[in-house]
């Protein structure tokens, strides 16, 4: 019997197998396709990321170093920027195949091509079924297997609050490849489309509740027909109310451990691997202490980062007047919306309002 099978060897994943196996637990990781593919999600990050990577892969996997975003509003414009750094654009896939490496270097065994096709929990463990006709049997069971959860259904545990779709598109806008600002578009309903320049080609995307490619095309003047790549996934936003039985957890997009004002979760979803890894003890599971321990750690910023979502619908004048409040220099963490409210961007604000 495996101590740990893990479904999924995207990061939350491989940062789970990773951890456990590195405590000396035996882990299989079941991973339905390639490693990295397809591709469903955009590569831009905080510098958090960094702290769950070895050291040598910044430069491996850093297409471009962005320094701020351009928000859109209608055909008006607002710059939020840094003299420095604050995020990443990288290569997406080969950090996926940098993370299960390093899972696979600790110990946990990965198979790759083997869909997972039912899940059977009891006291003792649980009987994790492939489609190639192998049984995986474990102590605990982790879905890491995005929004679309194969465990989080077997083990009949409640949806994340939303699905959205999301569509991106890949092309070569030769320098503009380069550019050290994002484009942010607010005028897709229920979210956003982007513009993220990454170094090799520039990528456009947007997520909506409707049909995000039409309104990107709108939004931003593309056309994704010319693009040389194309791709489509979807998006979790809001944790559903449990995230474990007495044998199986989640972590990552399969528990929506993602921010929900950018959709972003591969921090979070490593942060939850790590809070996972560190409270949960294989010999006597009680996989309630998971779920007090991620709540714990990102629990305060969700609940923030769906408060500024709601300000996706307010109407374009309030919108406007909020972008002029708060445009210019920032200090602000992608990954902590928290870091909103700090005393230069209440004086940024106040200079902004009032002229003075």
């Amino acid at each position: 019997m495996h101590d740990l099978v893990v479904v999924g060897a995207g990061p939350a994943g491989s940062r789970l197998a990773r951890r456990f196996a590195e405590d000396g637990a035996d882990v299989v990781v079941l991973e339905r396709g390639e490693v990295g593919v397809p591709l469903a999600c955009s590569g831009h990050v905080s510098g958090d990321v960094w702290e769950f990577l070895p050291e040598d892969a910044r430069s491996e996997l850093v297409g471009n170093e962005i320094r701020g975003a351009r928000f859109h509003v209608g055909d008006s414009s607002y710059e939020f920027y840094k003299d420095e750094t604050v995020s990443y654009a990288i290569d997406r896939v080969g950090m996926d195949r940098v993370l299960a490496d390093e899972a696979r270097a600790a110990g946990a065994r990965l198979r790759t091509e083997t869909p997972v096709t039912s899940v059977e929990e009891d006291d003792d463990g649980v009987a994790v079924y492939t489609d190639d006709g192998e049984t995986y049997d474990a102590r605990l069971v982790a879905g890491c297997d995005g929004p679309r959860s194969t465990v989080r259904d077997e083990l009949s545990l409640p949806e994340p609050d939303e699905l959205l779709q999301g569509v991106l598109g890949f092309a070569d806008e030769g320098e503009a490849n380069a550019d050290a600002l994002v484009d942010v578009y607010v005028d897709i309903p229920d979210f956003f489309g982007w513009r993220i320049p990454r170094g090799d080609c520039v990528e456009y995307g947007a997520a909506s509740s409707g049909s995000p490619r039409d309104r990107l095309e709108e939004a931003s003047g593309v056309d994704l027909r010319s693009f040389d790549r194309v791709c489509a996934g979807q998006i979790p936003i809001g944790p559903p109310s449990r995230t474990t039985t007495d044998r199986g957890f989640l972590v990552g997009d399969a528990a929506a451990q993602t921010k929900p004002f950018t959709g972003g979760g591969i921090v979070y979803g490593m942060t939850a691997a790590d809070a996972a890894a560190r409270v949960i003890d294989l010999n006597a599971p009680h996989l309630d202490a998971y779920e007090r321990a991620w709540r714990d750690e990102l629990g305060r910023d969700i609940r923030l980062g769906q408060i500024i979502r709601k300000a996706y619908a307010l109407p374009r004048p309030v919108q406007r007047a909020g972008m002029r409040a708060f445009q210019g220099e920032i200090n602000v963490h992608m990954d902590r919306p928290t870091t909103l409210f700090n005393r230069s961007t209440a004086r940024r604000v106040f200079r902004n309002v009032f002229g003075v």
